[in-house]
């Protein structure tokens, strides 16, 4: 589901700088399911309810630049249960797949913790990435929200976000390398994309 300014993370489901902080704005009508469904606009309608949905997984202080991001914080990446379903038969995502990424600041401090991290509860980045065929160029999309129950604005195509994840993917513009249970199945079923194959085995990448 990436860090721009603050995330572009994961979706960009992960594409680093540092997460941003989350402004107020009127909360708009949600989504009924977990399918995208969008404003006139164009802009993606709240997922409010994305916690209900599968969690995949956490990052720490991913980046994917040399530069290490100023604020430690977690990614917690979660995609639509009909998305998920058909890839753990499949291997591959369905359209109309949508997964999420929200951005908590760690901290260290607080209660009986004396090391280590644990996530804050305020957000401080979410994001979506989108796979709707029909409706944009290459299949999909990524949206900055200001928080779930706002509408996401859509990412300019010509964002890094775009082919960071064309390029580097495991499966189908997302990050499986980073799901690990997703990615034991993607191996299963040979899904696994040509130019990850080429990387995870250590052979340079085609054009790079």
């Amino acid at each position: 589901m990436h860090r721009k300014v603050m995330v572009v993370a994961g979706v960009c489901l992960l594409a680093g700088a540092l997460p941003f902080l989350l402004r107020s704005v009127p909360t708009m009508h949600a989504a009924a399911s977990g399918a995208p469904a969008y404003a006139k606009n164009g802009d993606l309608l709240p997922l409010a309810d994305y916690r209900e949905w599968i969690y995949l997984s956490s990052g720490m202080n991913m980046s994917y630049s040399p530069k290490a991001a100023d604020t430690a914080a977690f990614d917690n990446v979660f995609v639509n249960p009909e998305a998920y379903r058909n890839f753990m038969a499949t291997g591959t995502w369905p359209d109309k797949t949508v997964m999420v990424v929200e951005v908590r600041e760690a901290e260290s401090k607080g209660s009986i913790n004396q090391n280590g991290h644990f996530q804050g509860a305020a957000l401080i980045g979410f994001e979506a990435h989108v796979k709707d065929e029909a409706r944009f160029p290459g299949g999909c999309a990524f949206f900055d929200f200001h928080s779930p129950t706002t509408n996401g604005n859509l990412i300019p195509r010509d964002a890094s976000c775009y082919s960071c994840h064309a390029d580097h993917a495991a499966v189908d513009t997302t990050f499986v390398q980073f799901y690990p249970t997703l990615l034991t199945v993607a191996r299963e079923k040979k899904t696994l994309s040509e130019g990850f194959l080429r990387a995870d085995s250590g052979q340079p990448i085609a054009g790079k």
